[in-house]
């Protein structure tokens, strides 16, 4: 089994941090929301997001998949009472010269073998799709 650790504290009224390794994170932790920070809902999206991209990287050698960039958009549903999140919805496109086939293998490969987002899949409904990007002439 393979362990993680992070710390946080708070830093003031406005916001804290988290650390793991040599990096730091600032959390939007205001009442007020900043700007400058992503919020706990925004987190849990962006470690979806992460987990994506990086199981994406670690296939693509696999399969032989050629691939010029990726952009990941995620949208999150919270209901107030009680609080929590309800689903997430993600759209994966990716530049890619690869047949359509090959594009849904890497898909099915990204749901599969996810750490977060198997995780957050047992916990609410996570649907999205994978698509090529669509060149501009």
């Amino acid at each position: 089994m393979r362990e993680y650790h992070v710390t946080a504290r708070r830093v003031d009224s406005h916001g804290s941090e988290a650390r793991t390794k040599e990096a730091v994170l600032v959390i939007d932790t205001d009442l007020k929301g900043r700007l400058d920070a992503f919020n706990p809902a925004e987190l849990l999206l962006a470690s979806v997001a992460a987990c994506m991209l990086k199981g994406i990287e670690r296939v693509t050698p696999m399969l032989d998949f050629q691939l010029r960039g990726i952009d990941i958009s995620l949208r999150g549903m919270r209901q107030d009472s009680p609080p929590k999140m309800v689903s997430i919805a993600y759209e994966i496109i990716v530049d890619s010269d690869e047949t359509d086939q090959r594009l849904d293998l890497l898909h099915k490969n990204v749901r599969k073998f996810g750490t977060i987002s198997n995780t957050v899949a047992d916990a609410l409904e996570l649907t999205g799709t994978l698509t090529r990007k669509i060149s501009k002439a």
